[in-house]
């Protein structure tokens, strides 16, 4: 058995994957995706919303003359695509990339105020309005978003300008905020810095950057309200009717839910607000109870934990139901065709997911990993890198996207946003999976994820070769050689996912009984180790019905299909138009198989289903005749990749007979 134990992180530098299904998307991200953006923040990229990103730092760093152009953040799309550089020169090392994105690094230090301040909208527009409005003006999550490039940079290449140009900006936002006389006891409107300081304090070691980022924490939904006093300085410096005319003033005057900022964090027991500003956050809180082992705060991480996953999560990973705020709504609030489930919200919950893994070791976080990753995070991109999705329904007729209530829906991938956080939100996650599939204790090297790879550990005073070959997850056999320098006695723990039922592990061919050392979600093979044994481990991957709590009322009389980690749709262009109108019979046979030819080489499920005829209503909208029914054949696509032949319908959820 494991016991519950402190792990750390395998870090993506030290992890090669080699996987037939994720070696794919990590090739796509660095020859497709990466320069794509690079045009798309030049605004060379035609038909696309223009972003300005780039010509915004020029004219800040006075190399160019215009006016800033964007978003009050538009500055974060550029460090989270020097992020994704990191992670992808990591990698696959790549001079011309890093020269790139070392100009692009001298540009923003030119950008950099004396004072450590960089933020280009204030810098060029606004230069007396710095830090005034932390609830709606997001410079410190722009300033987080640098952060967590800046050290993503260093650890790969080892170069510090970007990370003492971070260093300067965490280090200038210390002296304005804090509880110290003559500070400001603010925190961010859109949380991020919390776990990019987090990150930083990692990375140096200096203990402020701790202290600041739990001072953030600490502080939020403290009384008197901080936003509250906020309003009332501006009001009194720039006039009443200033505030009137703040981008988000009618919106959210008085929702400090939204920003959830509505109770102290350590009070908070329900997912409220913007639904990426909360899992942000909650990564943040959790990496400080982490670092500091403060029981409250760790309480409040797991009841969080519970809420959003055992309340408000799609099936697919993804969360934030509410168009209105990109928000949580409310427990088992979850419509198929408004659903909002924005990709940053489920790449949000992979960040937050893997440091709940690391604070409290169990299969249920990774669990969710593995959920969002297969489903609600690589939908938001198309199979050849060039589109995105911003919002990421269950069902879709392309017809209904002209309702007010469902513009917020596309049913194609769009080519970049005006507000493009998203495109580089994902390349970031893919270029850095590798630090998803391995942790290590003092005595156990741990397997989170089945992806095709190879690190190196240093368990039990010995250096262990772990190396996975598996073509998951189409294929439900997974083979992991073991071999550490000398023979010695140390655990391998494997997880076993909650979808899969009868699994088998073998060890150099020797059956080992899984229920009798399964314990939080991972199965512990306690031996004597030599070079070059073998694991065998079988998740056995029929098609499972999944039916959803009967609270979830949109989903009554509705079953999902699953296979393995991979969640599975109906689209038109293989059923045809009115997916509504599909049954699915109970004890319907289905069957998979893989179709190298389709949508990239996918595993499609195929069975009988009913439908009603279609013909003889052209001038009749209701009869009182049920119509005649037909079996029809229907075939099933993985979740994510749908969208990729064109417009048409697409659902989740189908009704089931």
């Amino acid at each position: 058995m494991v016991k519950s134990e402190k792990l750390t992180n395998v870090s993506y530098k030290a992890v090669q994957i080699r996987d037939p299904f994720w070696t794919k998307y990590m090739n796509l991200v660095r020859d497709e995706v990466i320069p794509y953006q690079w045009g798309a923040l030049n605004d060379r990229i035609e038909d696309a919303a223009p972003s300005h990103a780039i010509q915004n730092f020029r004219i800040a760093a006075g190399e160019a003359e215009g006016e800033f152009y964007g978003y009050i953040f538009q500055d974060s799309d550029v460090a989270k695509w020097l992020e994704a550089v990191a992670y992808s020169l990591a990698t696959s090392p790549d001079l011309e990339l890093e020269k790139l994105a070392d100009e692009t690094i001298d540009l923003l230090g030119k950008a950099q105020q004396a004072d450590g301040y960089l933020n280009t909208h204030f810098s060029i527009k606004y230069p007396d309005r710095r830090w005034v409005n932390e609830r709606d003006n997001h410079e410190t999550y722009c300033a987080g978003h640098l952060i967590e490039a800046a050290v993503a940079y260093y650890e790969t290449t080892g170069k510090i300008k970007l990370l003492d140009i971070a260093c300067k900006l965490a280090d200038h936002i210390d002296s304005i905020y804090g509880a110290e006389e003559g500070k400001q006891r603010g925190y961010p409107g859109h949380q991020e810095i919390e776990l990019a300081l987090m990150r930083l304090y990692e990375a140096t070691g200096v203990e402020r950057y701790l202290k600041l980022s739990l001072f953030f924490i600490d502080e939020r939904g403290q009384e008197p309200h901080y936003f509250k006093l906020e309003a009332e300085q501006r009001a009194e410096r720039f006039g009443r009717e200033s505030l009137l005319k703040e981008g988000y003033y009618h919106l959210y005057k008085h929702n400090y839910e939204y920003n959830q900022s509505h109770l102290p964090v350590r009070e908070q027991h329900h997912a409220v607000g913007h639904a990426v500003r909360a899992v942000y956050m909650y990564a943040g809180m959790t990496d400080v109870a982490a670092a500091t082992q403060d029981q409250t705060l760790i309480d409040s991480c797991k009841r969080l934990w519970d809420n959003v996953t055992q309340r408000q999560m799609y099936i697919t990973g993804g969360i934030g139901s509410n168009h209105d705020g990109e928000a949580f709504s409310f427990d088992y609030d979850l419509p198929n065709d408004t659903a909002y489930t924005e990709t940053c919200a489920a790449i949000g919950l992979v960040f937050w997911a893997h440091r709940m893994l690391h604070l409290d070791p169990h299969g249920k976080y990774a669990d969710v990993i593995e959920r969002a990753l297969y489903n609600g995070t690589i939908s938001g991109m198309s199979l050849d890198g060039k589109s995105f999705f911003y919002v990421n329904p269950l069902e879709v007729w392309p017809d209904a996207c002209k309702r007010p209530d469902k513009m917020h829906v596309e049913p194609v991938r769009q080519k970049w946003f005006g507000c493009a956080c998203c495109p580089p939100n994902i390349a970031r996650l893919i270029a850095s999976l590798g630090q998803y599939i391995y942790s290590q204790s003092e005595q156990t090297a741990y397997v989170h994820q089945y992806i095709g790879s190879e690190t190196k550990l240093e368990v039990a005073g010995r250096s262990v070769q772990l190396s996975q070959q598996t073509n998951y997850p189409w294929d439900e056999t997974i083979e992991l050689a073991v071999s550490p320098d000398r023979p010695g006695e140390f655990t391998v723990a494997v997880r076993i996912p909650g979808w899969c039922e009868g699994a088998s592990v073998h060890v150099n061919g020797q059956a080992v009984s899984v229920e009798a050392t399964l314990h939080k979600g991972y199965f512990a093979i306690k031996r004597e180790w030599k070079a070059g044994d073998i694991v065998r481990i079988v998740l056995p991957m029929p098609v499972e019905r999944i039916y959803a709590n009967p609270n979830v009322r949109v989903n009554a009389g509705k079953v999902a299909l699953q296979r393995g980690p991979v969640v599975y749709c109906l689209e038109q262009a293989d059923n045809g138009a009115i997916l509504p109108d599909i049954s699915l019979p109970e004890h319907a046979a289905l069957d998979v198989r893989f179709e190298p030819e389709v949508l990239g080489g996918v595993a499609v499920i195929t069975g009988e289903a009913v439908r009603g005829e279609l013909f003889g209503w052209d001038a009749t909208l209701y009869a009182a005749k049920k119509r005649s029914e037909r079996s029809v054949s229907i075939k099933a696509i993985p979740y994510f990749a749908w969208a990729n032949r064109g417009a048409g319908e697409m659902q989740v959820w189908i009704r089931e007979r």
